[in-house]
């Protein structure tokens, strides 16, 4: 099969300019996907929340620890530790895809 029939190993659509391809651990074949299943791969979410559930508890407990320990929560921290969350999950999600990239 060349580039041009290649297709996606979740939904079958044509892959195009980009695809990714995620290799399970012990080098066995991996699975090609599309963006679009590539960003709802599970074993490539739950690390990234993982890793997103530590570097984001760190930073809270870092940058907010303080105002939590004492009760002195304010509005903007509703917020600042949702994001505190979402950054580190995204960085981790985007290197995943990007090491990923075919």
């Amino acid at each position: 099969m060349n580039a041009a029939d290649a297709t996606c190993d979740a939904c079958s659509r044509a892959l195009g300019r980009s695809s990714f391809t995620f290799r399970p651990p012990g080098g066995a074949d991996g699975v090609t996907k599309c963006l679009r299943c590539a960003v709802r791969h599970w074993p490539m979410l739950r690390r990234s929340l993982i890793a997103s559930l530590v570097v984001g508890t760190a930073l809270t407990a870092l940058n907010q620890g303080d105002a939590i320990i004492t009760g002195q929560l304010s509005g903007a921290l509703a917020w600042k530790i949702p994001l505190t969350y979402c950054v580190p999950f995204l960085v981790a999600t985007y290197g995943a895809l990007s090491n990923s990239r075919n």
